[in-house]
């Protein structure tokens, strides 16, 4: 039996829309409203890591927890691992759950799910896909596609992640959704190494996992989860969340 933590990395510094964790939606930060749905995932206690002092009030006002961390760390898995470290030094929490802190609407059964794969020790990391169904998502560069071979189910094994459009022929296309599940060794030995060489081609993270010879599993969930990065994104959000 695994003993997951969930750690959400929010920072102010986002250059499309600066200060977005702190965002309004319906009289509440943005970040609040994702740690509230990984608290409703129930799968265990969730801290949001941050270097923004009113980031960490608002969650503390919230009745949450929040970690500061350094300022000068490169990437989110760097901020939550720090914060890892600090909120849990003795190592009782196996698994770590990293939830983006823009994804104000999305379901908690999901960040549940991204856990599936790691019932087999083999796995290092798990993520998410979904299918995709817009035809011009097929091309987009923006939106990161998984190539993978089928397990069982809605379960796969990862074998690289792209920005092109792959894999080539008749079938369906996954958009990877960048949620993910690491056995606390494994992200110990992600942030330890430098970044890959398809890591800094492609612009994707996970490559270096993949490039160093860890395993990355996937499981298939219904829809991609609604990210805000732009004003639009965010007039969005307020839309789905006053419809619930």
């Amino acid at each position: 039996m695994s003993d997951p933590v969930v750690v959400i990395p929010a920072r102010m510094a986002a250059q499309r829309l600066p200060g977005k964790p702190m965002a309004d939606i319906h009289g509440q930060p943005m970040i609040v409203h994702v740690w509230r749905r990984a608290i409703e995932a129930g799968i265990g206690p969730v801290i949001v890591a941050t270097d923004a002092p009113e980031i960490a009030a608002a969650i503390k006002l919230a009745g949450g927890i929040a970690v500061m961390t350094r300022s000068d760390h490169p990437s989110g898995s760097d901020r939550i691992f720090e914060a890892v470290e600090v909120f849990d030094p003795e190592g009782r929490h196996d698994v770590v759950v990293n939830v983006q802190g823009d994804l104000p609407t999305i379901d908690p059964k999901i960040i549940a799910d991204s856990m599936l794969p790691l019932a087999d020790p083999s796995v290092d990391i798990a993520t998410l896909v979904a299918v995709i169904t817009r035809e011009e998502e097929k091309t987009a560069m923006q939106v990161v596609k998984a190539v993978a071979s089928p397990i069982s189910g809605r379960h796969y094994r990862a074998l690289y992640f792209t920005r092109a459009t792959a894999p080539w022929g008749e079938g369906d296309l996954f958009h990877h959704i960048g949620l993910y599940a690491y056995r606390r060794k494994a992200l110990a030995r992600f942030v330890s190494l430098p970044p890959s060489p398809l890591e800094k081609r492609e612009k994707l993270e996970q490559l270096r996992a993949l490039e160093a010879g860890m395993r990355i599993d996937i499981i298939r969930v219904d829809t991609v989860p609604h990210g805000v990065d732009t004003p639009e994104d965010l007039e969005r959000a307020r839309q789905l969340l006053a419809a619930k």
